[in-house]
């Protein structure tokens, strides 16, 4: 056996938790952070401001001695950063989107126009629109990233939607990023990659970037993460992002346990610092409670929970759904977002509410949620509001 150098970092806790219908409990999300901490993962993710019980959870695995593998899932806002900090991390993986079509849906100055209301993308956008937006987000994203590593925190990149950007631009963004932080993830969100295409991709991006500190995180909506992840390593990338049990939003992400193994039958490579009879215990674990990704095409694979991602869906239909068959279901939980309830009440029930009965709902779902150890249904929701444990 060859032993290589690989950073994996493990979003069990995090983006597998954003399947749609699943809840981890406190406790369990403790006990799962230690027995992954155990399979020597690099890193463990988790996202403090989902709500109080992520923040105390990183704190408690701090104090639990996981400092060295907790790192903070952090949204592009100095009161996120902040509160990551305060949390007690040394890392943080801040996010945001490089595709144009995210950056042109979530643009502040594109969302005030009345030029651009209901467009998307698609809509013939001239090209001195698409290079303001690509700009001011990589000054917004450089401003974010210098504040990160001036108060001390070591920071990873995570490129949403990276597969979809343009490759010019994602160079750009490379080169430009690279002095502030330790790794860039590329990001496959909606899981468009081929084997084929990933690994020149990534065999590319490294020539023309100087041979830059890149990882990859890829979701399997086409069934195909696990060799889109293998040609990545192939190609020469420096980390790898996946949850056990390739749990995650939609169809999931890459099975941990799945590329370790798979590098190891096939290549005879063993990543350094992996205790690889410590990953069966993880997926023991979630096999015990029936916890397993949605299959890829399927409609359970067309479920969303996470607020950031509905919204999106409300204002362009193809910024989270891949195929053209099917609606998307819309799920509420934890995870959720005032959105949710915008795209029940004004898609589904052609009922508009204000954005402030909207927010109160979300509020009063994550809270059941967390109370019921569960997320909800569509169907579920409208019960629960004609029986009135939602007030409006």
């Amino acid at each position: 056996m060859q032993t290589i150098g690989l950073i994996i970092s493990d979003e069990t806790l995090r983006d597998g938790e954003q399947q749609a219908g699943l809840f981890f409990e406190s406790e369990t999300k403790r006990t799962l952070a230690h027995s992954i901490a155990r399979t020597g993962v690099h890193q463990i993710a988790i996202m403090p401001a989902i709500h109080e019980t992520e923040e105390y959870l990183v704190k408690t695995l701090i104090a639990e001695g996981l400092d060295n593998k907790v790192v903070a899932s952090t949204m592009m806002n100095r009161r996120f950063i902040d509160r990551a900090k305060i949390c007690g991390v040394h890392k943080i993986i801040l996010f945001h989107a490089v595709s144009d079509r995210l950056l042109f849906l979530r643009d502040p100055e594109i969302r005030r126009n009345p030029d651009y209301k209901g467009k998307t993308i698609d809509d013939n956008i001239p090209k001195r629109i698409i290079d303001k937006v690509r700009h001011s987000a990589i000054d917004k994203i450089l401003k974010h990233l210098r504040y990160a590593t001036k108060i001390g925190l070591k920071v990873y990149f995570a490129a949403e939607d990276a597969s979809r950007s343009d490759f010019d631009f994602l160079v750009e963004c490379i080169c430009a990023f690279q002095p502030y932080i330790e790794q860039f993830l590329l990001c496959d969100t909606v899981g468009v990659l081929t084997p084929e295409k990933t690994y020149v991709w990534i065999h590319d991006l490294l020539e023309y970037t100087n041979q830059a500190p890149l990882a990859v995180h890829f979701h399997n909506d086409l069934g195909l993460a696990l060799e889109n992840t293998i040609q990545a390593v192939l190609a020469g990338v420096s980390g790898v992002s996946g949850t056990f049990g390739g749990i995650g939003e939609r169809a999931g992400n890459v099975a941990l346990e799945q590329v370790l193994n798979g590098l190891r039958i096939r290549f005879g490579w063993e990543v350094e610092g992996i205790n690889y009879d410590a990953l069966n215990k993880v997926t023991d674990y979630l096999e015990r409670w029936g916890i397993r990704p949605h299959p890829p095409y399927s409609q359970q694979a067309q479920r969303h929970e996470t607020g950031i991602h509905v919204k999106s869906l409300l204002e362009d239909y193809r910024s989270y759904s891949i195929f053209p068959y099917g609606k998307p279901e819309i799920w509420f939980g934890k995870c959720s977002g005032a959105s949710n309830f915008q795209y029940l009440f004004e898609q589904h029930l052609k009922k508009p509410l204000t954005k402030k009965q909207y927010e109160r709902l979300r509020s009063l779902v994550k809270n059941l949620s967390i109370q019921e150890q569960r997320s909800f249904s569509t169907e579920e929701v409208l019960e629960l509001l004609e029986q009135g444990f939602l007030q409006l």
